[in-house]
């Protein structure tokens, strides 16, 4: 486990043997492989694209339940109402599009695994759902009359969230958690096991055996942080796989230009967006910024996410110690808009719970970033001008 021969990989070598050579990930697959021995739920976590379902099947294919399907799904990808379709199942006619039965990925999953993908993503309803089905391992498909089917499934749920500080926003149910988090694995940044990368892009240059990079474009490579992880590295392995003359050595010239710059050391996708938050809340407390005419036209172009609106109001309610009303003010908003942002926030699920700031126990600090590019430029007041020569006249007169 502390080293694999790329020449001699089979095609699911990577769910059996995964590249590890690092001391960190070799004593997260160590930890992995007991875990494989029991039925017991696990909760990987993990930043986004170190790599959690990797662990996963790795987890299945060591288990007891190999021979069994290995059923993935996404929880973030998907709508609730779809969601809850595609883990239970439907009968044909329970809903618009409903034209057949559909059998769930929990039934699909019966004696072998369902990994659960983004799990912190779920709504508080399909929590529930999936809470009563880890009690009793009952399934109820949408629409279906009387009693459920049982069945027999080993669940692998991950990440990329801290659901402790979604509980605490009452955002995540805390019996869930506890029920999925039985086992905790957590998969290193792939900045924090830099010994990886140098097999990990071997073992995704093996198609073109041809491309022989410099040792300076390896330290380039092993110096550069990685805030995409192993999925930002393979897509920088296919851009040199075939954009890349195959006439000499790669060298440094040859790497994008983000893993050149000395400049590139990016943070985690959870800082930047809390970094996104401060630049908000600055220009709206003092850059002159109005909530309804410059931030609400970048969340609708998708500019910006649910994400940074719910930390925006987070950052407002530690000031307001959990007061919406005083947060208007905060922000600059009338009283007469209260009923209309808090629809919207509601409406787009961008509601923080106010719970925790009011004792001053979720207070916020530190220094704003420039990280938003996106805020236009306000205009510049300019004195009103004198229309007409007339008006010009009477300017000179009075004065």
């Amino acid at each position: 486990m502390t080293g694999v021969q790329l020449t001699d990989r089979k095609p699911d070598d990577r769910w059996t043997a995964p590249i590890a050579v690092s001391a960190p990930m070799v004593d997260v697959l160590r930890l992995a492989q007991r875990a494989a021995a029991s039925d017991a739920k696990i909760l990987i976590g993990g930043e986004s694209g170190v790599g959690k379902d990797v662990v996963a099947r790795y987890i299945h294919h060591h288990s007891a339940r190999r021979q069994a399907p290995f059923v993935a799904v996404n929880c973030a990808g998907l709508a609730e109402s779809l969601l809850e379709s595609e883990l239970f199942g439907h009968v044909r006619g329970s809903f618009t599009g409903a034209y057949r039965d559909k059998v769930g990925k929990m039934k699909l999953a019966d004696r072998g695994t369902l990994f659960l993908d983004e799990v912190g993503e779920m709504s508080l309803r399909m929590q529930g759902l999936l809470l009563r089905f880890l009690e009793n391992g009952e399934i109820h498909a949408v629409g279906a009359d009387g009693s459920g089917t049982t069945v027999d499934v080993r669940v692998i749920a991950a990440t990329n969230r801290h659901l402790e500080e979604r509980v605490r926003a009452g955002q995540f149910r805390e019996d869930l958690m506890y029920r999925l988090d039985v086992i905790h694995l957590r998969v290193p940044a792939l900045r924090d096991r830099t010994a990886d990368v140098r097999p990990l892009i071997t073992h995704f240059l093996k198609e073109r055996r041809d491309l022989v990079l410099t040792e300076d474009a390896w330290k380039a490579l092993e110096r550069y942080r990685w805030p995409g992880n192993v999925r930002e590295l393979q897509s920088v392995v296919e851009r040199l796989k075939h954009l890349t003359p195959p006439d000499g050595p790669l060298d440094v010239a040859h790497l994008p230009e983000t893993v050149r710059s000395s400049q590139s050391v990016l943070r985690p996708v959870q800082e930047r967006r809390r970094q996104v938050a401060d630049e908000l809340y600055q220009a709206i407390v003092s850059g002159g910024y109005s909530f309804w005419e410059h931030i609400h036209p970048l969340f609708l172009e998708r500019d910006i996410t649910r994400h940074d609106i719910r930390e925006l109001v987070r950052r407002g309610l530690s000031v307001s110690r959990g007061n919406y009303r005083s947060l208007l003010r905060l922000f600059g908003l009338p009283e007469s808009d209260y009923k209309r942002f808090m629809n919207f926030l509601s409406t787009h699920e961008c509601r923080a719970e106010f719970r925790e700031f009011r004792h001053g126990t979720g207070e916020l600090t530190g220094e704003p970033r420039r990280l938003l590019p996106t805020l236009p430029p306000l205009p510049e007041k300019r004195a009103p001008r004198p229309e007409t020569e007339a008006d010009t006249r009477k300017e000179k007169t009075a004065s």
